[in-house]
């Protein structure tokens, strides 16, 4: 089996020095260290050390290192182009993912291609520390970490609403108009205020309704108030967790003939879309946010920034030119979907 290859460390350079500086072969160095013939060749030409004075000439591992690191940065794309640099920036600014940006420059045929890997490496490389780039990545984090789950709260569901009777068709994503819902929770010195999210599962379009407290009965008017635009073959289900504020989901049923599923007991993966949506909106509103106090202007703008924002899940078209490819223009404005008080 092949190792992925990796850069020599400091250590290893060290050794390096000092053997060579002993005479030993290079095969012997390389089978010591563990590393092919031709790195150990390579090393030693490209950071051998070249001075007037032949008694400075030589390899140095701390000079090695020094020149390697040098090397890497020059190589670096976007630290040469700093027109692509820029770019970068500016979508991170509003609110692109690393992969969302060089993905879209792949779909529209840009003659600039970018991995985006090589954008991670441009944020957290120490330009852009000082540029403070990490603040504008999702989770805003200063060194890239596994992420963890919450823990979901629990609800007695009938047998008949559990996710295990939901259709084949809605967890491949195959049809159009079957969603997602949960509720976005703030920090109670600030008020009862929270927000509804909803995300439709094949096109990831995002509406954002407030709520005044956690009232099921409100939770559940606020969102009928949002989907009723919809015609009914764009409103068909919509799963969520088991959190009590759901516990009067006939509603929707009654007044929108919408199905309602439930995922298992601490499984919010299962409505992955909608927790993958929070995530983005945590960016621009923090649990210190006073949803009270937020103007409307404001949660506009975010669902337009959600829905204006190109997904690598959808060929790296926005969410809003999937749901307009979905409706009858006649039939439903988009525009209807946008946030305001339940």
């Amino acid at each position: 089996m092949t190792l992925p290859y990796t850069h020599l460390s400091l250590t290893e350079r060290r050794e390096i020095a000092r053997m060579h500086a002993s005479k030993v072969p290079i095969p012997v160095i390389a089978d010591r260290l563990q590393r092919h013939r031709s790195t150990i060749y390579r090393e030693i030409k490209r950071n051998w050390v070249h001075d007037q004075e032949p008694l400075y000439r030589g390899y140095y591992h701390v000079a090695a290192d020094m020149q390697a690191r040098a090397r890497r940065q020059r190589l670096c794309k976007l630290a040469r182009k700093p027109v692509l640099a820029v770019y970068v920036m500016d979508r991170l600014k509003a609110g692109w993912s690393p992969e969302q940006i060089a993905g879209r420059l792949r779909a529209s045929d840009a003659p600039e291609r970018l991995s985006h890997e090589t954008i991670y490496w441009f944020v957290y490389s120490s330009q852009g520390h000082r540029l403070g780039l990490y603040q504008d990545l999702p989770l805003a984090r200063r060194r890239r970490r596994a992420r963890y789950q919450r823990k979901p709260r629990g609800l007695v569901i009938p047998a008949g609403n559990t996710i295990e009777q939901r259709p084949a068709e809605i967890a491949v994503r195959t049809s159009f108009g079957h969603w997602e819902g949960d509720l976005m929770m703030f920090r109670k010195e600030l008020g009862k205020h929270n927000l509804t999210s909803l995300v439709e599962r094949q096109s990831r379009y995002t509406i954002l309704t407030r709520n005044r407290d956690r009232n099921s009965t409100g939770v559940m008017t606020g969102m009928i108030e949002k989907l009723k635009v919809l015609p009914e073959t764009a409103r068909v289900s919509i799963t969520f967790d088991r959190g009590t504020e759901f516990a009067s989901y006939p509603l929707l049923k009654q007044r929108l003939g919408m199905d309602s599923y439930f995922c298992k007991p601490q499984a919010p993966w299962q409505k992955g879309s909608v927790e993958n949506t929070n995530g983005r909106v945590r960016r621009f509103l923090s649990r210190d946010a006073d949803i009270a106090a937020l103007p409307e202007e404001a949660l506009l703008e975010i669902c337009d920034r959600l829905n204006g924002t190109p997904c690598k899940c959808l060929g790296y078209r926005t969410p809003k030119e999937v749901l307009m490819s979905s409706l009858d223009p006649g039939l439903c404005n988009p525009d209807q979907l946008r946030p305001g008080r339940p």
